[in-house]
Order: structure tokens, then sequence, then C-alpha cells
């Protein structure tokens, strides 16, 4: 039997530093210890996948939390199944007792660890629908406020305004506007339309 432990962090400015700590006393070889910076939200990681191909029967898999494993309900169920019963990889979730295969390999034993493995993948998948209508929520409620997002639009050129006013009266096309401008037509109309808003708002 090895002993192997996964570390996922959702993006590289978080730390690993808490799940590594979680691990620390129980011995695992450094080499089996495999560690994303990615999101949950699938299981298409290369580190997880490196130890899913290493593992075999009978080895045995940390993890601090079910939400290190993964975020999306109905995979997590899935890769779980995969893991303990194609694999016969014992799993074992620090952060929850009841999350230890080794333990109550019985029907009853089966049938508890199932009902919190289900309960705890819900709550996992609901927080992050739920971090993302709160974003969505505060973009929203930024924008109300004014709040830009993207890239800030480029200067407009030093003879945009001497350029607009020939093309309101008539005595440039739009294309020969644009040309002078060195713009497409369609971003010459749109910044034009931004132009006459910021004195005609």
């Amino acid at each position: 039997m090895s002993k192997f432990a996964y570390i996922r962090v959702s993006s590289r400015d978080q730390n690993e530093d808490r799940q590594l700590l979680a691990i620390s006393d129980l011995h695992i070889p450094k080499k089996n210890i495999y560690i994303d910076h990615q999101s949950g939200k699938d299981f298409d990681r290369p580190a997880y996948r490196r130890m899913v191909r290493r593992m075999k029967k009978d080895d045995l898999l940390y993890i601090k939390s079910i939400d290190r494993l993964g975020r999306n309900y109905e995979e997590i169920q899935n890769q779980w199944r995969f893991l303990t019963k194609e694999k016969g990889v014992d799993i074992v979730v620090l952060d929850m007792p009841l999350l230890d295969t080794r333990r109550g390999k019985d029907l009853v034993g089966t049938f508890l660890s199932d009902i919190v493995l289900q309960v705890l993948s819900f709550v996992a998948e609901n927080e992050r629908t739920n971090i993302k209508q709160r974003q969505a929520e505060g973009i929203a409620a930024a924008r109300l406020r004014g709040v830009r997002f993207g890239r800030p639009p480029k200067p407009l050129p030093s003879n945009f305004h001497s350029v607009y006013q020939q093309w309101r009266k008539g005595d440039l096309t739009v294309s020969s506007a644009s040309e002078a401008c060195n713009m497409s037509r369609t971003t010459f109309h749109r910044r034009a339309k931004q132009y006459e808003k910021s004195f005609h708002p």
C-alpha cells in the first residue's frame, strides 16, 4: 500500500501551506504529494491525472476537504466512485472523519459514507454557485456606480476633433474620416458616438 495526498488551490496567488500542514505528520513520500493550481470545476488537472495513473488497488489517498477534490457535485460523485470502486483506492477526507473508506466497509458504513459524500458534494457545488452569483451581483452594482470593466479605451488621436467636425458637417465621408484617424469605420462610428455623449450626456 502506498500513501498519496492531493492538494488543490484555485489560483497561483493562493497558498497550499495550510493543506501541506494538515498532511505533514502522515509520513507521505514527497513524490506522492500532488498539487494543482487550478479551479475545481472539473477533473481535467495535470497533477491529479498523473496521480490517478500511479495509484493502484489498496493505495490510500488523503485530501484536506471535499472541496479540494472538486466543486462540481456530479463530477465529485463520479470521481469518488471511480477511485474507490474501479481503482480500489481508499480515501480519507481529513476535515470529515466519516469520509474514511477504510472504516465501515459493510453495507451500513458504505451507506453512511455515501450520504455524507452526497451532502458535502452538494454543499461544495452550492457554495461555488453562490460565489458566482455574488460576483455577478457585485459587478452589476459596480456598473451602476459607474465603474468600468475591461481595458481602458485608447486615447483619441490628436486630429480626432477636427476630423469629427468635418465629418459632422458632411465635408468628409466615414471612410475618409476613419482613414484620417487611422481607425476602422466601425471604430470611428463607436468613438464618435462616445465623443458626442461626452458633450451631450
